[in-house]
């Protein structure tokens, strides 16, 4: 069996998702799991985090079953997503509606690029949004392009906010897609 198959088949066994599996120089395997998204409609419990009790539970079967199976590393490390959280599947984009996010596009927008937005940019971050013709698989991130403020600037009330972009895609056209690392030290419930 390929690695992809076992490891996937021992954390979707534990109750968990996996996120992604990385290989890297000097034998080390990193295997990146998250818990089960439930719909908001259905459940009503709060979110809930990967602890690292849940990372050593893998972790001790993962060990087991890649010895018995052969599969050659040197280190194995199991962690949460964290912040920047990749996304790869329809259902995370589903899950992270809403949320901002970074883009990075395989190829440049070229010709399809509007005046307001340069044709060699390929990476983006904005909302997450379904696309305006509702097909599955395509989305869309909108954002605006504020100009960057000096510190202690005072910004006019009257100032005219930039205008509201948006960029259409699906998964194929994505080299990569992340949840945009952006940290509130005032807590959770904080706005």
């Amino acid at each position: 069996m390929a690695l992809q198959d076992i490891v996937e088949q021992i954390v979707t066994g534990l109750g968990y998702d996996l996120v992604e599996i990385e290989r890297s120089a000097g034998g080390l395997l990193r295997i990146t799991i998250d818990l089960p998204w439930v719909s908001e409609l259905a459940s009503s419990v709060p979110e809930q985090f990967v602890t690292v009790e849940d990372c050593e539970k893998v972790t001790r079967q993962l060990q087991f079953t890649l010895e018995v199976e052969g599969i050659e590393y040197k280190r194995l490390e199991v962690s949460s997503p964290g912040i920047d959280r990749p996304l790869r599947h329809d259902q995370d984009f589903e899950r992270f509606l809403g949320e901002v996010i970074d883009v990075t596009l395989k190829v440049p927008l070229g010709e399809a690029a509007s005046g307001q937005v340069n044709a060699n940019r390929k990476k983006f971050r904005g909302t997450l949004e379904r696309a305006e013709n509702a097909q599955p698989g395509h989305w869309q991130i909108v954002w605006r392009e504020e100009p960057k403020l000096k510190p202690g600037q005072r910004v006019s009330k009257k100032r005219e906010a930039a205008p509201t972009q948006a960029l259409g895609f699906t998964l194929d056209e994505l080299r990569e897609a992340r949840l945009a690392p952006i940290v509130n030290f005032k807590g959770r419930g904080a706005a």
